[in-house]
């Protein structure tokens, strides 16, 4: 082993990370300065990785979960030939650079998940090491490993403070995931100075606690220390591992070694050249690295490259050998998998009797499991109640990593983080389910969803103050409105077996943007004017008798049949609605501007929008002539059809703000003036008779 190559190797990593950071003026370069020689080791000689196919299905991963030092990474995909070149660390921080301010999946080759809120990638970790796990036990046979791969996650001590992990790695240690390691870049140093401030705990014991294999590297300078760590950690295949490399944060650097302003804020440029000098650089020119340690990135990186070479002939042996599971294998890994239930009977099938949407969903996860092999998912302890639970499907488990059932017990937000993990992997579709009210807890990582992208499907039942008895605390109000603020986020809240059927069909077949179905507790009647026109995201349920309509009603989930009988009764009175459907605001907005217009006419200004939650957003469809029918405040302890009556959801009041809108300026006045469309007829007329909510 030549030390002084790679003695320069890693402090390539800490120029490279020094110098992209001063040229943007902002960054942190404490961490890549301490944490590039266990970068080097693990990426240089223990970690499975192939610079020229990213994305090739064993490579190990790395997820950096203390995305702050993000120019560690950088520095290491250029060094190691991932595609990201000097000007590319040039240009760290700036509009549309590939080198932003914290690691984007998707946006840079290399790149497993997108990271910054502290934690978060220690749990998108553990979700990657779960469908490892999953992926190995369905899969691999006797001589043919096709899936075993480690999953590496690297920390500070921000990370290791944030909720989130502890909820993670909890449950990693429970599942004795041995696949999963992680490295804590533990220098003691946080924004505001030591952690001896506000984080005392022995950190190494409570991992001992959670289950995990401990490890410790008192120098985190020692490559070699660093490596037989690493090695022992691999050794363990019955626990988890967990590292603490000791590490000197801005390491290097003699005026910041040591120092909280080493985290936050460039060096400045005499601190730049001051630490060349003291790491004995031969140049001061900002991004230069000699082309020696070029070449043995190089030599390193065919390592991997000849990896896959391996793989790719025992993978061609394998299908020879057991070719049924190179079918289970493409269906595991086929994005459109659920495309052909659009076109079936039985997917869209219902009884025609009054069911709460999250037993319909119910049904329908467990259809969809037998169309999409790659369909795996759970609750936070609530599977019973949310009816997320695959019959027949196995329990994933230390015992049956094959199971398809996931228990994440009560831990909502590294539920969510697992489930982006799980997606991030590749070969499943996971979907995660708790109440709505707690979608609050989610929420950070929902958000991680939506910005990566990820077909995750977010499945929230108890959708309203519907909940009844269990009161305030438990009665979603403003988390609708929540949820669709995120951009990317397509939230649905169906109204009856049809539009979940739609809903459910939009989640397992999207490719590229997370879900929200949004459930109701009580039971809701099936309408007979639905249809397939959900997927649309809102359509004329039930459309007007004259040329056209007086008013619109829209409405979403169990509110949809209130408007259903508040247009009956209105008509009595000589009063001509149409009623729309909206279970997805986010989804309608997607339309063709001829269809939007179709479902809500331009012209058309007196309408009420109904729905037992936040008025918060209806304000774009009901314009200043509409009103809204909707919650202002939290909801009270009490039998649902009570709430639903002291909330004002009745067809009386609806009817009552109906007349309201309409007296507000002459019926049959145009408004702006311009044209008004009549609202589309749905292919059938709904004729429901009246059935009220029942709570089961």
């Amino acid at each position: 082993m030549n030390l002084e190559i790679e003695k320069k190797s890693v402090n390539a990593i800490r120029i490279l990370a020094a110098d992209a950071v001063q040229k943007a003026n902002s960054g942190h370069p404490g961490l890549p300065l301490g944490s590039a020689a266990m970068a080097y080791e693990l990426w240089g000689h223990h970690m499975k990785h192939n610079p020229v196919d990213s994305k090739w299905e064993n490579r190990d991963r790395f997820v950096l979960s203390a995305g702050h030092g993000s120019t560690l990474l950088y520095s290491l995909l250029h060094l190691f030939g991932y595609g990201l070149s000097l000007k590319d660390l040039s240009v760290f921080r700036q509009l549309d650079s590939r080198t932003p301010g914290h690691p984007e999946f998707g946006h840079t080759a290399g790149v497993e998940a997108t990271t910054g809120p502290l934690g978060a990638g220690i749990g998108m970790a553990v979700g990657m090491a779960m469908a490892e796990a999953h992926l190995a036990a369905v899969f691999n046979k006797p001589e043919y490993p096709v899936v075993d791969h480690y999953t590496y996650v690297l920390g500070g001590d921000g990370c290791m403070m944030e909720g989130v992990s502890y909820e993670a790695l909890s449950l990693a240690g429970t599942l004795g995931l041995g696949k999963l390691i992680v490295l804590y870049d533990s220098n003691r140093i946080t924004i505001e100075g030591g952690t001896e401030r506000a984080f005392t705990e022995n950190v190494q014991r409570r991992m001992e606690a959670f289950g995990f294999q401990i490890l410790t590297v008192e120098d985190g300078n020692d490559t070699l220390e660093i490596g037989r760590a690493i090695k022992a950690a691999k050794a363990d295949q019955a626990h988890p591992s967990f590292i603490t490399v000791k590490t000197q944060i801005g390491c290097g650097c003699p005026a910041k070694e040591g120092k909280a302003s080493a985290h936050g804020e460039p060096l400045g440029a005499d601190n730049v050249i001051a630490l060349k000098r003291n790491l004995g650089w031969e140049s001061m020119e900002p991004f230069h690295v000699p082309e020696e340690v070029y070449g043995h990135y190089r030599k390193l990186a065919d390592a991997g490259i000849n990896a896959q070479d391996a793989w790719e002939e025992m993978f061609g042996r394998y299908v020879d050998a057991y070719p049924q599971m190179k079918g289970l294998w493409d269906g595991y890994h086929n994005v459109h998998a659920a495309e052909k239930l659009y076109d079936s009977p039985g997917f869209w099938a219902y009884e025609d009797i009054p069911q709460a949407t999250r037993n319909l969903s119910g049904i329908l996860i467990n259809r969809l499991k037998d169309q999409v092999p790659g369909l795996i998912g759970g609750a936070a302890d609530l599977a019973p109640s949310t009816k997320t639970h695959m019959k027949d499907a196995g329990d994933f488990s230390r015992d049956d990593y094959a199971g398809r059932n996931l228990h994440f017990g009560v831990r909502e937000m590294a539920m969510a983080a697992i489930g982006n993990g799980l997606a991030l992997h590749g070969g499943l579709r996971p979907f995660v389910s708790t109440f709505f009210v707690f979608s609050d807890y989610t929420k950070p990582m929902a958000r991680l969803s939506a910005l990566m992208r990820l077909p995750v499907t977010y499945v929230f039942t108890h959708d309203s103050i519907g909940v009844g008895e269990d009161g305030p605390t438990h009665e979603p109000i403003e988390q609708l409105a929540m949820l669709r603020s995120i951009p990317g986020m397509h939230v649905f809240r169906p109204a009856d077996a049809t539009e979940t059927a739609a809903a459910w069909f939009h989640a397992a077949t999207s490719s590229s943007a997370p879900t929200a179905l949004v459930l109701t507790r009580q039971n809701l009647p099936q309408l007979s004017g639905s249809s397939k026109e959900a997927l649309k995201g809102a359509y004329v349920l039930e459309g007007s008798s004259k040329e056209e309509p007086d008013a619109i009603l829209i409405a979403s989930g169990s509110e949809v049949f209130l408007a259903v009988e508040a247009k009956k009764v209105l008509a009595e009175e000589g009063i001509d609605v149409c009623v729309v459907s909206m279970p997805s605001m986010d989804v309608f907005e997607q339309q063709s501007q001829e269809y939007k217009d179709s479902v809500l006419p331009m012209g058309i200004r007196k309408r009420v929008a109904i729905e037992a939650l936040s008025d918060f957003g209806w304000g774009k469809y009901v314009g200043l002539d509409g009103a809204t029918v909707t919650m202002n405040g939290f909801g009270a302890s009490a039998p649902a059809e009570h709430l639903f009556e002291r909330f004002g959801f009745t067809v009386e009041n609806v009817v009552q703000t109906v007349k309201t809108v309409l007296q507000g300026s002459p019926q049959g006045a145009g408004g702006d003036g311009r044209e008004r469309r009549r609202c589309a007829f749905p292919e059938m007329a709904a004729t429901t008779a009246p059935v009220g909510m029942l709570v089961t």
